[in-house]
């Protein structure tokens, strides 16, 4: 499996001929879109579940709900206390090339109890790592001891070219011992990987 990342919460996960694409990046935010054919694309921000008119090619999750595309399972889960009329907020689980992931998207507290006590035995967490308007950092960095997976991916972190105002991903990483961690342009992972990492082990991806 090998994972790539484009800012924000948009990342690439590929394995073989199978391509999942997550939260990609609108065109205001200032970054490269990513330019490639998805099979599945997860939407955890979403106005209008099931209608997206830009990955028409694609599978597209933007809701609650089980799926199941080419092999990888996913479970969507509504994110009750941070939805609103205007839009839906959704985490993920997947399983996919046998490795359990877990995406949080655009999560701005601790998700509800019910949500929380279903985040088990998560090989690859994708949280937010730059506080707000997402996650607070401290809080992320709890909740990655909390779940407890072998690897965590932060997201929705200052990079440049982004036009919001974001945070520095650093203050993150210090809660891990990482204030100096190299960052990497791809992350490949094997399921057989995984049996070695005691976790949680921060991997920073540059877009």
């Amino acid at each position: 499996m090998i994972i790539s990342w484009y800012g924000e919460g948009c990342f690439k996960i590929q394995e073989g001929d199978t391509t999942i694409l997550t939260d990609p990046v609108p065109s205001e935010s200032g970054l490269s879109r990513p330019r490639f054919k998805a099979d599945l694309v997860l939407e955890t921000l979403s106005s209008f579940p099931g209608e997206s008119k830009e990955w028409v090619d694609s599978f597209v999750v933007s809701g609650a709900g089980e799926y199941d595309v080419r092999g990888v399972s996913v479970v969507g889960f509504p994110l009750v206390n941070e939805s609103e009329r205007r839009f839906l907020k959704t985490a993920y689980l997947l399983r996919a090339f046998g490795v359990n992931l877990c995406l949080l998207g655009h999560m701005t507290k601790v998700p509800e109890p019910a949500v929380l006590e279903r985040l088990t035995d998560i090989d690859v967490l994708f949280l937010p790592g730059g506080g707000k308007p997402f996650l607070d950092q401290t809080v992320a960095i709890k909740l990655v001891r909390d779940i407890e997976p072998k690897i965590a991916i932060p997201g929705f972190f200052k990079v440049g070219g982004l036009k919001r105002t974001a945070g520095d991903v650093g203050h993150f990483l210090r809660g891990f011992d990482h204030g100096k961690q190299k960052k990497e342009e791809k992350f490949s992972i094997k399921k057989k990987d995984l049996v070695d990492i005691k976790g949680p082990q921060i991997v920073l991806l540059t877009p």
